[in-house]
């Protein structure tokens, strides 16, 4: 099995950095052309993030 080097999984709660909302992490993919990581969350399922538009939240 390959090993991905994305930062959030499946089921993470992360926070968006522009809204400061907390939503969860529903599916990801690499984007190969433009190699990074795309998130889709439960929250807002027809809208697309990249890694860094969110923070890791505290447990």
């Amino acid at each position: 099995m390959k090993r991905s080097n994305n930062l959030f999984n499946t089921g993470d709660i992360v926070k968006i950095r522009k809204t400061g909302e907390s939503v969860t992490i529903k599916k990801w993919q690499y984007v190969k052309n433009m190699k990074r990581y795309s998130y889709i969350v439960d929250e807002h399922p027809s809208t697309f993030y990249f890694e860094e538009e969110f923070e890791k939240v505290d447990k």
